[in-house]
């Protein structure tokens, strides 16, 4: 009998998933006998993920660097990633402009849906933590992503999956030394890393095993949480907007895959699945980074030295995803609250502000609305407002947060798989 592949288990427990979490929306008690029994499964799953992102950083990371044996090869490499990943989110800034801008969400929300949205989200503990976390990110200088850059204290940074930027210095750092210093003073370390690479990798093959109940309890969780189901419909048109978006970008990068790395876009998007679909059930890059670099490397053919790489600054840095949803979610906000905003020099505004907030945006559920009251502070949107805009999307944010998240992985990949072509 054949086995089942991966990717049609994770499929078969999201539908399911879903189906189960419908069904317990119907039964007196049913969401809170999910939340008790069927959550936690996810929850402790998510966690094991996170639990190994970190080591698997530093190890592969270092492992990478390392086999370089040549620090230019390094530089060019850093170079071509960080101008792919920059080019990709200005594409995706556009793409979400330009939709935003024809399609026209915002003109069809009737007032009486602003008002519903107002008095069941304005007071919401959740989007006012946001507002308290952009508040304070915006109290910092222009330089502020750098100094977050560095840590004091490496024990203290790998503490905390937040501060993934942290951990990519000081890893980067100490591998450029191991190189400076020689291959045989370098030898005990690299091989003790070497070995805990390995090791990491046999731990992902069994977390993943578990996979699809994970998402089974991930999905399920979703739906018996998600919210009014009538508000939810008045605000289709723009979520169809951001949906159709985020189709548009994947089909900009298989257009990479297809014309520069010369691989069939199926073949790419069949490989990296497990990733996609772990990605949309967790809504984090971070907690699906070790399935992505287990996918990248195992199946797409990716050389170590450039997936352990191009990957972790991936995860913390590139948010296609998440900026094409700030460029249509800020435009849409402005179309019902404040049109006389939509000029010209906003939208350029929205462009840089959107780039340069993803890069220190942090790789977990919910970061993108920070990143948005961000970009809508930086073109003067009234700030009277800015709790009715986010309440105004606040009901379809988690279902879009998980289709951006896999976006932001598929990007992740597709720039490893061109950088590893581009360096031949």
């Amino acid at each position: 009998m054949k086995k089942v592949a991966l990717h049609w288990k994770i499929i078969i427990g999201l539908v399911l998933g879903v189906i189960f979490g419908l069904l317990f929306t119907q039964v007196t008690g049913g969401k809170q006998w999910v939340i008790y029994w069927i959550k936690p499964f996810g929850t402790i799953f998510v966690k094991l993920l996170k639990l190994i992102a970190i080591p698997l950083i530093m190890a592969s990371l270092i492992k990478g660097i390392s086999d370089l044996k040549d620090i230019s090869k390094f530089k060019s490499m850093g170079i071509k990633t960080v101008v792919i990943y920059v080019v990709t989110t200005v594409v995706a800034i556009g793409i979400g402009l330009s939709l935003v801008n024809i399609i026209q969400p915002g003109n069809g929300i009737a007032e009486h849906t602003v008002t519903v949205l107002k008095n069941n989200y304005v007071t919401n503990t959740s989007l006012q933590g946001k507002l308290t976390e952009a508040q304070f990110q915006q109290s910092q200088g222009p330089l502020q992503f750098l100094v977050d850059m560095v840590p004091s204290n490496i024990i203290e940074a790998m503490g905390d999956n937040k501060s993934m930027l942290k951990v990519i210095f000081f890893t980067l750092f100490l591998g450029v030394c191991l190189l400076l210093i020689g291959e045989k003073k370098a030898k005990p370390l690299k091989d003790f890393f070497d070995s805990l690479n390995e090791v990491i990798l046999k731990m992902i093959d069994i977390i993943m095993l578990f996979a699809p109940y994970a998402v089974f309890s991930l999905l399920a969780t979703v739906v018996v949480t998600s919210d009014d189901i009538h508000v939810l419909l008045a605000l289709l048109k723009y979520a169809g907007v951001v949906v159709l978006g985020l189709i548009t970008m994947i089909g900009f990068y298989m257009l990479g895959v297809a014309f520069i790395v010369k691989k069939s876009p199926i073949w790419f998007l069949k490989k990296i699945s497990p990733a996609q679909l772990l990605a949309f059930s967790t809504s984090s890059s971070a907690a699906t980074l070790p399935v992505t670099m287990e996918r990248v490397e195992e199946h797409l053919g990716v050389e170590k030295e450039v997936s352990s790489f191009v990957l972790p600054v991936g995860a913390t840095i590139n948010m296609d995803g998440t900026s094409l949803y700030q460029a249509v979610a800020s435009v849409f906000i402005m179309q019902v609250l404040w049109p006389e905003g939509l000029v010209f020099q906003n939208q350029l505004i929205i462009i840089v502000t959107a780039l340069l907030a993803s890069i220190g945006s942090a790789a977990v559920p919910g970061a993108g609305m920070v990143m948005l009251i961000i970009v809508l502070d930086a073109v003067g949107f009234p700030k009277d407002l800015l709790p009715i805009g986010l309440a105004l999307i606040f009901a379809v944010d988690r279902p879009l947060d998980m289709l951006r998240t896999t976006v932001n992985v598929t990007g992740d990949a597709t720039v490893a798989l061109l950088v590893d072509k581009l360096k031949k």
